[in-house]
């Protein structure tokens, strides 16, 4: 489940794409309670956002977390493995990306999708499963990041509509072969895919959606994939 944004609602009650997500957790794991775990890498586990995750969780699910920064976990591998759900947060992905790296979450988020542990994030935590995407992690300019997980082929761009300079870039990244053809999601939006294959695409509310951006020899074609509301 790729967020482009505004997820993980800040009023402690969670709301449409948290409740969405956590049905998917249930249908596909089969668990009423299911186990969900937040990997807040790409904000250097920051503490806040843990409690947040656990206080909106809570009350529905069993509720965990895998911090690098003071690492508690011995076996990462079997941790995520032993989760229904995985959610990161959002941040510097290419941070993210290289504390992944060091620790052997890249391996073991790899052997926890085929596994069948759903898989989700917002804004860094959606890129991270592309090959490659928009960031803003060396700078305040947007610039392509390449060498993410890839469980999803091609690029993403977040924030579509909540940054102004998102769809102009990732236009001209996608145009210079600076990144391959992708997917861009909104804010309040989330893109599902099984696998590689995108199935469904949902929102929080009216208006927000996801959209096909490629190259072809006329320029980039952006097709718009319109989203079903989730209550």
């Amino acid at each position: 489940m790729v967020v482009g944004g505004g997820a993980f609602a800040h009023d402690g009650n969670g709301g449409p794409l948290e409740d969405y997500w956590l049905r998917l957790a249930r249908e596909t794991r089969g668990h009423d309670r299911p186990r969900v775990c937040f990997i807040g890498t790409a904000t250097g586990d920051d503490r806040v956002e843990i409690d947040h995750f656990h206080k909106v969780f809570g009350g529905f699910a069993e509720t965990t977390h895998l911090a690098l920064f003071e690492r508690t976990v011995t076996d990462v591998a079997a941790f995520l493995l032993a989760q229904d759900a995985i959610f990161v947060g959002g941040g510097n992905t290419a941070s993210l990306l290289g504390v992944w790296r060091a620790h052997g979450v890249d391996d073991a988020l790899r052997a926890a999708h085929h596994a069948g542990v759903l898989l989700a994030g917002r804004s860094a935590g959606g890129i991270c499963w592309f090959e490659s995407g928009t960031t803003d992690s060396f700078g305040p300019r947007l610039a392509p990041l390449t060498g993410a997980l890839g469980l999803i082929p091609g690029s993403h761009c977040p924030h579509y509509d909540g940054e102004p300079e998102r769809r102009p870039t990732y236009h001209e990244l996608i145009e210079t072969g600076a990144l391959p053809p992708g997917f861009a999601v909104d804010d309040h939006a989330a893109a599902i895919f099984d696998g590689a294959l995108l199935v469904d695409i949902v929102s929080a509310h009216a208006g927000p959606a996801a959209y096909r951006v490629e190259r072809t020899p006329d320029g980039v074609v952006e097709t718009v994939l319109p989203a079903r509301i989730v209550a």
